[in-house]
């Protein structure tokens, strides 16, 4: 396979809505470039992306898939990204290594969300993007409308490359305003016809072509000054004023075209050849440090954006070049793991396939296999440094479900599968919550949590169940009370004696002690699950021995594990413990434990126990015309907004929420905004839970003691 200077690489991720085309048009920039001999389609399932079983099932992406095209001296690398919000994190590693983004728009329905979402995280990223309106044969396609679409929810700042001369199911034939073509195709699609643009075209050919003149002058003024001297510009000029422009973000081309019928994709692969930036016009990579590394650097840098297992492969690291040169058989260190190992494969991808390469300079996207100890987010370097580049930062979890398997014994080959799972896709989580007594699996929506109990039944061989997170709510007090209770126990021989006094009370920085208590020692324990216990000695004439005070906070913790309203961990609670008895013989630290624990839990009924429940802070963009609905659905969950901002057609939605009211909510906005809706939710904070739901909790956690 030839090798590519760093110069004539170009890496694109095909972005955009499901069914938009994406898939299609990569095996059609494949096929017309010569790199497969015929077309695959997603309806028969033999397209190179989309080869992993569960894709082959559903017939749409769920994984990126890495390809490449050669087209006239250019190696164009090819991602081809899911279009559900799903499987969000598959679509941001790929921007994370891409130059140039494809946004996909079908002629048809126009913008949808996950042109949206791309979109979102294009300016995240600063990517130059290229929309590209697809099935201009569908009879309903409306390419006007789709592009004033375009215009109205992405700026002014798109400009038109083409326009179809006759959409809809009669359509073979593209008017090219860059080169003032008209580029007719076969029955079949395939090599264009060049024709003269029609009379009855010309006029708005012309006026067309020199408001994408001006939009390509504007951003250089040697440009500019070679358009008012001249009152055009040639085509090379006009290369030139697009890459700037497409640079700074500041224009948008728009293509227009038939991929499964191959019409329009031989264009579009020359335009990202002469005029989308190379990996080398592209800005230096980021440091987690902050600083930069350009791809000339001489240390050969490799960022994995990637990782999978694969079948009868194993775990494979795909990665790009970001300085210097990768050969075959290199010796790199894994800047993140700390781990050397040898580069013995090295490979150029096409989906499945693999070619073998010996080397891929800066720029260039590649994979190798089992390298030792590395994952996503790794940087490898070839001098031995720890220099790390920036990490893909990705979204925080959006839906949580309890999973267990169906048949008893298959705990650890789950947690196997799942551990696998989480290494090929970051935005998936399975771990198990002490607190909850359940798996919790954790993910960015109803479909990909779907996908993952596809994965895990048919590619690992478990059957699972999912059924509703438990709440990890928290328990404290808010008044002081005090008990005692006396642990008795003679069973032949020596027998169990303890009694112990205390007292409790909230804890709260500042807190004072009482006055008519001394206090003696102070122990601070910081609880794993927030908050703090403060135990106090205030024993006094050795009513309890030293040795025994041990024993009395162990049984308070045991308390402190399980509180005594739901079963939920209890918090910031300071203790007194100022009296009590002992026996001679018959008394030893386990007495004194379940003495501690039962006046401790005795205590705590009488403190005006209270229960706190996990507030989330949640975030939801929609277009304008859901917010009335999404705000009554919030109110519903007893979410109070914070506050809301207008984002062009969006709105951005600011609530605290209780994360009890949030099953199955990425369903739910789904449904309320049609799809065009996405959420995100972090940890805020613990609340006090209001009066008739506690009292509904604490009396369902005493009929299950019950029971």
């Amino acid at each position: 396979m030839k090798v590519y200077q760093t110069d004539h690489i170009k890496n694109i991720v095909l972005a955009g809505s499901a069914k938009a085309g994406k898939t299609t048009l990569a095996e059609c920039m494949m096929y017309e470039s010569g790199v497969i001999g015929r077309m695959g389609s997603v309806d028969d399932g033999n397209t190179v992306s989309d080869y992993h079983e569960v894709e082959l099932d559903r017939r749409s992406s769920v994984f990126a898939s890495v390809m490449h095209a050669e087209w006239r001296d250019y190696k164009i690398n090819i991602i081809d990204s899911p279009g559900q919000d799903d499987f969000i994190g598959e679509l941001i590693g790929a921007l994370r290594v891409a130059d140039t983004a494809l946004l996909m728009v079908h002629a048809q329905y126009g913008v949808e969300v996950g042109t949206e979402i791309a979109w979102r995280y294009l300016q995240t990223y600063h990517k130059p993007s290229i929309f590209v309106v697809n099935q201009c044969d569908q009879p309903k396609s409306d390419f006007d409308h789709t592009v004033e679409d375009i215009k109205d929810r992405f700026g002014d700042r798109v400009v038109l490359m083409q326009y179809p001369y006759n959409e809809g199911e009669g359509f073979n034939a593209i008017i090219d305003l860059l080169k003032m073509t008209m580029y007719k195709f076969p029955d079949g699609g395939g090599k264009p016809v060049k024709m003269p643009i029609p009379d009855d075209e010309r006029e708005r050919a012309n006026e067309l072509h020199n408001i994408l003149v001006e939009a390509a002058a504007e951003h250089d003024d040697k440009l500019m000054e070679l358009y008012f001297e001249k009152g055009e510009l040639d085509e090379d000029e006009l290369r030139k004023g697009l890459r700037i422009g497409m640079l700074a973000r500041e224009l948008f081309p728009v293509f227009c075209m038939s991929a499964k019928r191959n019409m329009g994709s031989g264009r579009l692969m020359g335009f990202l050849g002469n005029v989308a930036p190379s990996a080398g016009e592209m800005g230096p990579e980021k440091t987690s440090d902050g600083n930069a590394l350009p791809v000339s650097d001489p240390t050969t840098t490799l960022f994995v954006f990637k990782s999978s297992n694969e079948k009868h492969t194993g775990q494979m690291s795909y990665f790009k070049v970001c300085s210097g040169m990768v050969t075959s058989g290199m010796e790199l260190y894994n800047s993140n793991s700390r781990a050397r190992g040898k580069l013995n494969q090295l490979y150029a991808i096409d989906g499945k396939n693999k070619h073998q390469v010996e080397k891929l300079f800066a720029g260039d996207i590649g994979a190798t296999v089992k390298f030792k100890d590395t994952h996503t987010n790794h940087t490898l370097r070839s001098n031995g440094d720890e220099v790390m580049l920036e990490p893909i930062l990705f979204p925080n979890h959006r839906i949580r479900v309890a999973v267990e398997p169906e048949r008893q014994g298959d705990e650890e080959k789950m947690a196997m599968a799942f551990l696998k799972m989480k290494e090929s896709d970051p935005t998936l989580s399975m771990q198990f919550e002490k607190e909850l007594k359940q798996n919790i699996l954790s993910g960015q929506g109803e479909l990909h949590l779907q996908t993952a109990k596809w994965i895990i039944e048919h590619v690992y061989g478990v059957a699972v169940t999912y059924s509703d997170p438990r709440v990890s709510y928290r328990e404290t007090i808010q008044k002081v009370a005090n008990a005692e209770y006396r642990h008795k126990k003679q069973s032949g021989g020596s027998g169990q004696f303890g009694e112990v006094s205390l007292r409790i009370g909230p804890y709260y920085e500042g807190v004072e002690h009482p006055s008519d208590i001394k206090v003696r020692e102070t122990e601070v324990v910081e609880l794993d699950w927030g908050g703090k216990l403060v135990f106090c000695n205030c024993i006094v004439g050795g009513v309890i021995e030293q040795r025994f005070l041990p024993g009395i906070l162990k049984g308070i913790m045991e308390v402190m594990e399980e509180g005594p309203l739901t079963g939920s961990y209890a918090r910031d609670v300071i203790v007194y413990v100022y009296d009590g008895k002992m026996h001679p013989v018959d008394s030893n630290e386990i007495s004194f434990k379940i003495a501690g624990a039962a006046a401790f839990k005795k205590a705590f009924i009488d403190a005006a126990p209270r229960l706190l429940e996990p507030i989330y802070r949640l975030e939801v963009i929609m277009p304008d015309e859901y917010m009335g609905d999404v705000m009554t659905d919030l109110q519903a969950r007893r979410a109070i907004v914070e506050g809301f901002v207008t984002e062009g057609r969006n709105q951005r939605i600011t609530a605290r929420v209780p994360i009890a009211e949030m099953n199955r909510y990425a369903t739910a906005l789904s449904s309320l905004a049609q799809g065009r809706a996405t959420f995100n939710m972090a940890f805020l904070e613990y609340s006090q839970v209001p009066g008739e739901l506690q009292a509904h909790l604490t009396r369902h956690n005493a009929t299950a003691e019950a029971l």
